[in-house]
């Protein structure tokens, strides 16, 4: 039987990303009745997974090792697959950036976190560089990302399009641990959630209302919440033994 380290699927696509050996992984795209239709091998261990409102655009991020410049305590791949054309962008890191307004290049630079726009062009994404953690905008035709503001990780945009749910490092620093948050995307303003406790995950919208997201106990047994978006109400258990949430249709 073959495990999925992170898999993701709406509007009749999926992705999984599952071992292809003791020391390799590979993606898969599924169709509605879950039949692999393409598959490819990505460098790295799995993180994150994402596919487009759509179902045409597949965004995946994976840890990797052996780059030197590297003083965040891990480097990162993260790539996308057009299911329409076969256009792979492999890497983000070869974007055109702009920081604050003016263009910017590092060896240090590294992206996480895709989230998709309707367009299936512009996506939302995490990229680290010198010690700060940014949202950026990015576009897929012109490859080009600029950022946005800070303190911003494993964005997911709404279903209406008009905020995104996301991790915030406490005080900055991931070290402290993240909370569950949401930030409007005219105003930058954010809303902590009312859930408290630490969530390390890309959160998933059910709809325009709640975020769901996992959560592992003390013996690693991961289960899936939900909590509205609004920063009302309470946390909700929705399922355990189960990660990965997403919004099926």
């Amino acid at each position: 039987m073959t495990w999925n380290a992170r898999a993701y699927a709406t509007a009749g696509t999926g992705v999984c990303l599952q071992p292809d050996s003791a020391w390799s992984y590979r993606l898969v795209v599924l169709d509605r009745q879950l039949r692999p239709t393409r598959s490819f091998a990505i460098p790295g261990l799995p993180n994150r997974a994402r596919v487009s409102a759509s179902g045409r655009m597949i965004a995946w991020t994976t840890f990797v090792g052996g780059d030197s410049y590297s003083t965040s305590g891990f480097s990162t791949r993260t790539g996308i697959l057009d299911t329409h054309t076969g256009t792979q962008t492999m890497s983000l890191e070869d974007f055109t950036i702009t920081r604050d307004g003016k263009p910017y290049r590092n060896a240090d630079v590294n992206f996480w976190g895709v989230t998709f726009t309707t367009d299936d062009n512009t996506f939302y994404a995490t990229m680290a560089t010198a010690g700060r953690r940014h949202l950026v905008r990015g576009d897929l035709t012109t490859k080009t990302a600029q950022t946005i503001t800070d303190n911003v990780e494993c964005p997911s945009l709404s279903p209406d399009g008009t905020r995104i749910a996301f991790k915030q490092a406490i005080d900055g620093d991931p070290q402290r641990g993240w909370r569950l948050s949401t930030m409007d995307l005219d105003t930058l303003a954010v809303t902590h959630l009312a859930e408290t406790r630490n969530v390390d995950d890309q959160a998933a919208w059910l709809d325009d209302h709640t975020v769901a997201y996992t959560l592992r106990a003390a013996d690693g047994e991961p289960a899936i919440w939900t909590v509205p978006a609004d920063g009302t109400g309470a946390p909700t258990l929705l399922l355990n033994g189960a990660e990965s949430p997403a919004p099926l249709d």
